[in-house]
């Protein structure tokens, strides 16, 4: 089932530094569930993000381990410790929005994340999600699923696979209409949509927070 941005309860899966469009839901939402119990899928906004580097979108993604079944639930993902990968981010996100408004002002919220080590990718996830819910003074209604939720009960709205980077931007499924504001490179490269929140949180501080609604 999917349902619009006016429904009550929504349906999201875990997301690695989520794009804007999914803070939207979350800041607009009630209630919310976390689907926890969902399929690991390889590309999708559950290891990756996507900020605006200085050539155009650069999408960071968290190596994780090998599942050890193709049906892996989502929680029992393990993130891949080689690679230098939290360096790489961290250095990644520095470059990108060092000279953003609030990126001094917000980096030491976050770059702890890139020094410590998380076993299991939904529990990383949800660290940061909760940091920025705080920071954008989202408040939480979030119910984890205690087991995969099949059949979607009537009046909520899934947005498990809706919000996907391969995906066009569905404006007005979720509820979410993009509206421009200001980010560092957009004289080089134009306005880019639907960024990592970060990207929202870096340029606008705490205005962020009135963009969402």
């Amino acid at each position: 089932m999917k349902g619009t941005g006016s429904a009550g309860t929504v349906l999201l899966s875990s997301f690695y530094l989520a794009p804007i469009e999914y803070y939207s839901v979350l800041f607009r939402a009630p209630e919310v569930w976390m689907e926890v119990h969902d399929t690991y899928r390889k590309q999708s906004y559950r290891n990756r993000c996507v900020i605006a580097g200085a050539n155009g979108p650069m999408a960071l993604s968290v190596p994780v381990e090998k599942p050890p079944s193709p049906h892996t639930a989502m929680k029992d993902m393990r993130i891949a410790d080689h690679g230098n990968w939290r360096h790489l981010h961290w250095n990644a996100l520095v470059s990108a929005y060092n000279s953003t408004p609030f990126f001094d002002y917000y980096r030491d919220d976050f770059e702890p994340f890139y020094h410590k080590t998380y076993p299991f990718l939904h529990d990383f996830n949800e660290e940061l999600r909760l940091l920025v819910c705080r920071l954008l003074g989202i408040p939480e209604p979030v119910v984890y699923t205690p087991s995969y939720i099949d059949v979607v009960p009537p009046g909520w709205a899934d947005y498990r696979e809706t919000i996907d980077p391969k995906q066009p931007l569905h404006s007005g499924e979720t509820g979410f209409f993009p509206k421009l504001y200001y980010q560092v490179f957009k004289q080089k490269q134009g306005f880019l949509e639907n960024l990592s929140i970060i990207d929202l949180l870096f340029n606008m501080g705490n205005e962020a927070r009135l963009y969402l609604g």
